[in-house]
């Protein structure tokens, strides 16, 4: 399995600070923030790594990674020159990927719990050995400002709304999605919405109606540190009291 981290974007949520800085690149705790989804990948037993990020904001990402043989993984980079949405990263990262499967993790969601690497390593294995798509829920106080998944009494993936006015659930889509290698073809074939993106619930919603979209409800801890100034506090007192994967 192939790892790609978006670490693009402007941070407008976290004006005036992201101005100057990459949201990814800044501290949560005592690490860059985009050391958390890296370590994610690396708990999946992902070693080849894509970084993306914006033409101004990659340079820094080459400063602080470099090509990650130090910490046994290979770090490889690209240029997202527009916010054109999360499904571009497999525009972008289609050379890299290739033929095999991809784990795709937004730069700044923070994931923990104690039974989180096991959930994961075996969504992967289900995924490079059985194919389709895994994604988790999280419940969260606040559905309205997320995609939100839906699923049936047998715990299967239904439906994913975006941001809905009326939540057919509390269980946010967290930042961090397993594929097989369609996900690419699907990608390719995608339109943009009216915001004029490549919406990731679109590529889902796609394994939804094909029944190939496996979904697992995570315990423990995750946090979108973009998502807000509280929210990026939020995760920093967290990771600071937990030491979510701070080893």
């Amino acid at each position: 399995m192939k790892g790609i981290v978006l670490a693009g974007g402007s941070g407008t949520r976290l004006h005036p600070v992201t101005r100057a800085v990459s949201k990814q690149l800044l501290p949560v705790y005592d690490k860059p923030m985009i050391y958390y989804p890296i370590s994610v990948l690396m708990l999946a037993g992902v070693r080849d790594i894509l970084v993306i990020s914006t033409p101004t904001d990659l340079p820094a990402f080459r400063r602080l990674l470099g090509d990650g043989h130090d910490i046994g993984v290979e770090f490889s980079y690209a240029e997202q020159a527009h916010p054109n949405g999360l499904a571009e990263a497999f525009l972008i990262g289609a050379d890299h990927i290739g033929d095999d499967t991809a784990a795709l993790v937004l730069g700044d969601n923070i994931f923990h719990g104690p039974g989180f690497s096991t959930l994961l390593q075996r969504a992967v294995a289900e995924v490079c050995a059985d194919k389709g798509a895994t994604l988790f829920g999280y419940p969260v106080r606040d559905p309205e400002r997320y995609g939100v998944g839906e699923a049936d009494a047998d715990g299967k993936l239904v439906s994913i709304e975006e941001k809905p006015a009326k939540p057919r659930s509390n269980k946010a889509i967290t930042g961090l999605y397993l594929y097989d290698n369609d996900a690419l073809d699907i990608a390719a074939s995608l339109k943009p919405s009216a915001r004029g993106e490549l919406e990731i619930t679109d590529v889902n919603n796609h394994y939804i109606e094909q029944d190939a979209m496996e979904y697992d409800v995570l315990e423990g801890f995750w946090g979108d540190a973009g998502e807000s100034i509280d929210a990026y506090y939020a995760v920093n007192d967290f990771v600071r009291t937990h030491g979510a994967n701070r080893g």
